[in-house]
């Protein structure tokens, strides 16, 4: 399969708006992860908000996008310089020729929970300014974007829970291969809402604490909320030392709705065949940014499938002690980490994480370590089984 050059990248979440505020915060590994309450939740818990997000306004003549995530959207489309180089690549190709593929799973779903709260008292009615189309429906961002910058070639957004925005890595290296587009504006929004925090506390899913990953006594998620973006394009032959998307695995294990196998054998599948594709053997690898989760049966499953894998030996961390579970951005960003990673020489240590589960047996980071890296990989597995993993490798200079 084609390798994919990320020409451009930026990220946002709890640990700050744009690239130098992650790299700082994963170095000195601190977390932005704190105890408040938000929005109309009756109690307290432990979340990664971006900040500043209500009070960001979107461009006048997008209004009618107007909601949490399409400001979140935009907001983090505006840090690195990354817009402009977007611009640069429609110059180069054509408005036709620049996909737009993003991954959410929330989309502005907390626009709708605020309408029901001014629905008619008489019919139930939802306030006429309540644009669901623009807001709630789930293609609702990669609408947004793309009348953003003015696209007119294809746009869809991936819904896989929290694989959602590291599959659109995939869906972009197939259609520029097929040549349906030039290059694929690709990446992550999802933004805290009531039915998230509501729905996995009813699962008991989520810690009372900072999440504390491959602990011995994590007791669940943090929830959190980000934005990340990529631009892939055709690696050009002259151009060294950049970041390249050279191996993506996607599997479907199907095993249970919100639970994984315990042995992780589809994480363990679609680790191979990133492998496989990035023709790689599990000893190339340098680092892994693990899936993570916090959770007891999570952490475990993954431990399976990465031991069976790679053996115990390849350092490995999550770095959602550091930006809370972001959903359906999480791909997203952690891609965009692993690119930080890569370029800067440097594994991320956990944050959170003080002893590690003795039943467990990654070589998990509890220090960040600083050494120079070719080939990293980036798991992410949802609900339902949706799993993938994408190989990153830094171009030879």
């Amino acid at each position: 399969m084609l390798a994919l050059k990320l020409s451009a990248y930026t990220l946002t979440s709890a640990l700050g708006a744009g690239i130098l505020p992650h790299i700082d915060a994963l170095r000195r590994q601190r977390g932005g992860i704190v105890r408040q309450h938000w929005e109309t939740v009756d109690f307290e818990f432990c979340m990664g908000e971006v900040a500043g997000v209500d009070a960001f306004a979107l461009r006048p003549d997008l209004a009618r996008f107007d909601c949490r995530n399409n400001r979140l959207a935009q907001y983090a489309l505006e840090q690195d310089g990354f817009a402009d180089r977007v611009r640069a690549a429609i110059d180069r190709y054509g408005a036709d020729r620049v996909a737009v593929i993003l991954g959410s799973s929330t989309s502005g779903i907390l626009s709708s929970e605020v309408a029901y709260r001014h629905r008619d008292p008489a019919s139930g009615r939802l306030p006429a300014e309540h644009r669901y189309r623009e807001t709630h429906n789930a293609y609702s961002v990669a609408d947004f974007v793309r009348h953003y910058f003015g696209l007119s070639g294809p746009a869809s957004v991936i819904s896989t829970a929290c694989s959602s925005s590291a599959k659109v890595f995939g869906a972009a290296q197939r259609m520029i291969e097929l040549g349906l587009v030039d290059a694929a504006l690709v990446g992550g929004i999802d933004t805290l809402c009531l039915t998230t925090i509501y729905g996995f506390s009813s699962l008991q899913l989520v810690s009372p604490n900072p999440c504390k990953p491959f602990d011995a006594q994590r007791d669940g998620i943090s929830i959190g909320e980000g934005a990340a973006y990529a631009l892939l394009e055709r690696p050009d032959s002259k151009a060294t030392g950049g970041i390249l998307l050279t191996g993506v695995g996607e599997t479907s294990d199907a095993y249970h709705m919100s639970s994984p196998h315990p042995e992780g054998l589809g994480a363990r599948a679609a680790m191979t065949a990133a492998l496989e594709q990035a023709g790689l053997q599990p000893d190339d690898i340098d680092y892994i940014n693990l899936h993570g989760t916090a959770t007891p049966s999570n952490d475990a499953a993954e431990d399976a499938a990465v031991d069976a894998v790679f053996g115990r030996a390849t350092p490995c961390s999550s770095t959602k002690g550091h930006t809370g579970h972001t959903l359906g951005a999480a791909g997203g960003i952690e891609a965009i980490i692993c690119a930080l990673a890569l370029d800067g020489g440097f594994m991320p240590g956990g944050v959170g994480t003080e002893a590690r589960d003795p039943r467990l047996h990654c070589n998990y980071l509890l220090q960040t370590v600083e050494r120079p890296l070719r080939h990293v990989l980036s798991n992410s597995f949802g609900f339902g089984g949706s799993n993938c993993s994408l190989i990153f490798s830094r171009e030879a200079v």
